[in-house]
């Protein structure tokens, strides 16, 4: 099991979840908070997919960082590419 890791960087996020097929989203009927903007996602091939509305990285990064954000994430569990990740506030 890897270690958990946190980054701000919108290159290695993008890449990380684009090396595991992942495409923005937002959690469907969550765009109408305060911002107008919806619950962020990764969303993965297979999982969840129904539930969630793919987005744009600018759209997704914009929200991020006007939420002041930090993507937590592992790399492998268990010798395979791990999926899991949290969006947690930077003053955690």
């Amino acid at each position: 099991m890897s270690a958990s890791k946190t980054t701000t960087d919108h290159n290695k996020i993008k890449a990380w979840a684009e090396e595991r097929e992942g495409k923005p989203a937002v959690v469907k009927g969550t765009e109408n908070n305060e911002d107008g903007s919806g619950l962020l996602r990764i969303n993965f091939p297979g999982y969840a997919e129904e539930n969630l509305k793919d987005i744009s990285w600018d759209e997704f990064f914009k929200t991020f960082d006007d939420r002041d954000l930090v993507f937590l994430y592992q790399d492998e569990i268990e010798g395979k590419k791990s999926r899991f990740f949290k969006l947690v506030d930077r003053e955690n």
